[in-house]
């Protein structure tokens, strides 16, 4: 199919860019990679009447660290992250992500901040975003503002984001002392969304008991899934196979809510995320310890 109609802008500024954004507002979508906007508007799924084109705008593609964080700007591709040195000692975590994300292809193309805003709940990005606390900076012609990942992201293919806002850039906090960390997912074919996945950290005290722990998992919800609970469970407490599967159990049975979906049925989606939560966190307190 073909899109309908629309008018095409491609600043070479970001004060350009929102300035469009102010003017156009709701009628008006970035364009960043294009992976999913371009399809859903091939199907007419979304019918912007001006297309924001932000490919041309330097100044949104950086990696750097300010103090003690990692900054990286909202249309740094995939790819770049993914071979970043900085991002490796910086956020082991985001790392180990980033090879999951579809395609080699899709990854030289698709860039950081396109992925978190779409909030695709099969998405790797914004789970990650939520298991790290990353910040995230809108900004308008007005002004800007900070924001946490989970005032961020608020449902499926929803973001905090105003009509006249666009997501420039996204801050990850230094990663904790004693922590170790676990990306996995499982889908029939590389480069598939994954049919459930979970990003997994667990933090040690002196005495090699459980400090603080975090699983956030993928495509079993409407948005990336932060199991508070499961994780209380495991706080304080020395990790073994005993604890690791009591909060494997605490998060299956009471926080995740698979929809299902032709690859999948709700319970093998579970039964996948049970598996996936003991491997990980097993994997993440091997990593703690050393």
């Amino acid at each position: 199919m073909k899109p309908a109609a629309f008018e095409y802008l491609a600043p070479e500024s970001l004060q350009a860019a929102l300035a469009a954004k102010a003017e156009y507002g709701d009628d008006a979508k970035p364009l960043a990679g294009g992976q999913s906007l371009i399809p859903a508007m091939n199907f007419r799924v979304t019918q912007p009447t001006m297309l924001i084109d932000l490919n041309k705008i330097s100044e949104l593609d950086f990696i750097t660290q300010i103090n003690s964080e990692l900054h990286i700007g909202a249309m740094t591709r995939q790819s770049a992250v993914e071979s970043s040195h900085q991002v490796a000692e910086s956020s082991p975590l985001l790392a180990e992500t980033m090879p999951n994300i579809a395609h080699v292809q899709i990854r030289n193309r698709g860039t950081f901040g396109g992925s978190l805003a779409h909030a695709d709940p099969a998405a790797e990005l914004p789970v990650v975003a939520l298991a790290l606390d990353a910040r995230f900076k809108a900004q308008s012609a007005n002004g800007e503002r900070w924001m946490k990942a989970e005032e961020f992201f608020q449902g499926m293919f929803t973001v905090d984001l105003t009509p006249e806002e666009l997501l420039t850039e996204i801050a990850f906090p230094a990663f904790p002392e004693h922590t170790g960390w676990a990306f996995m997912e499982i889908a029939r074919r590389k480069g598939d969304y994954a049919m459930a996945g979970v990003a997994a950290l667990i933090t040690l005290d002196d005495a090699g008991k459980c400090k603080k722990a975090r699983m956030v998992y993928l495509n079993v919800g409407d948005g990336p899934v932060d199991a508070k609970q499961a994780a209380s469970t495991l706080q304080g407490e020395e990790i073994n196979a005993k604890s690791i599967q009591a909060a494997a159990q605490t998060a299956v049975t009471q926080e995740i809510m698979p929809f299902g979906n032709i690859h999948a049925s709700p319970d093998y989606q579970s039964h996948l995320t049970r598996i996936l939560t003991v491997r990980a966190l097993e994997l993440a307190h091997t990593r703690a310890q050393q």
